[in-house]
């Protein structure tokens, strides 16, 4: 089994990270959404170990990385990132995240372009609105017992109904996911999606976009996906027929995309 490293930013935050793959390869770095962590591309780590050497990390207050008490920003996720790629000694990556993940590439496109070669957002948004329910989720993480609600909801907004009973197994271990991340940290990261709005910097994008977003979406609309494809000069767009966790629910078709893009020369 992979080891679990820990590497710990300039304000004393530990993040947890792993490598797959052989050391020689190109490096992907794949980001989690809110409220999972690096097993959320459990099922797409072997396919694409064997093109890339893939780095995993859990976005700050969840999984095995540190949750420091307050809000959090874009700025310091997409710092994170690149605070870690310099301890690592690694340049200029691919870089693939969905959800939070996708806010967090989307950052890094605009705030250091340098450190990517090519760009996939899934399932993700540039601004999220209205900015009180976000603040509702916020009090009602940090004051609930548990979150088995919290994690009854992201159940319904990530899968459709029918996987619940074709793959229980698979939304039970999101499920766990959730309940095992830090309330501190979620509620952090709650924040950061209310303050976020790059829509007037994406046109500053210069890196190679795909763009992947779901039909049926319910949490990041089809037209987000569309407002970012549109905003980001030459970004490619494909529209996916499920709902949030497309790498889960509609593996085959998001892995041939984005092994298609990442790989075409």
């Amino acid at each position: 089994m992979t080891q679990i490293h820990l590497f710990t930013t300039g304000d004393g935050c530990r993040i947890a990270y792993r490598l797959d793959g052989a050391e020689h390869l190109p490096v992907l770095v794949l980001s989690n959404s809110i409220a999972t962590d690096h097993r959320m591309w459990d099922g797409q780590v072997e396919d694409l170990a064997r093109s890339f050497r893939v780095l995993r990390y859990d976005i700050r207050g969840h999984g095995g990385s540190d949750a420091p008490v307050g809000a959090y920003s874009i700025d310091r996720l997409g710092r994170d990132v690149v605070e870690l790629l310099d301890g690592l000694g690694v340049g200029a990556v691919d870089f693939c995240g969905l959800s939070l993940g996708g806010m967090v590439g989307q950052w890094l496109a605009i705030c250091a372009p340098e450190r990517l070669r090519r760009l996939v957002l899934s399932n993700t948004a540039a601004h999220l609105e209205p900015a009180a329910y976000f603040d509702d989720l916020v009090a009602r993480t940090l004051a609930s017992h548990d979150l088995e609600a919290t994690a009854d909801m992201f159940m319904g907004n990530w899968f459709p109904a029918e996987m619940f009973d074709s793959q229980p197994q698979t939304v039970a271990a999101f499920r766990a996911m959730v309940l095992g991340t830090s309330k501190i940290g979620l509620a952090g990261c709650f924040a950061a999606v209310r303050d976020l709005d790059l829509r007037r910097s994406l046109p500053m994008i210069t890196t190679p976009t795909l763009v992947i977003g779901g039909q049926q979406d319910t949490v990041t609309l089809a037209s987000h996906s569309q407002e970012i494809a549109e905003a980001i000069l030459g970004a490619k767009l494909l529209m996916l027929p499920g709902v949030h966790m497309l790498n889960v629910e509609r593996p085959g078709a998001f892995m041939t995309a984005v092994k298609g893009f990442l790989l075409e020369t």
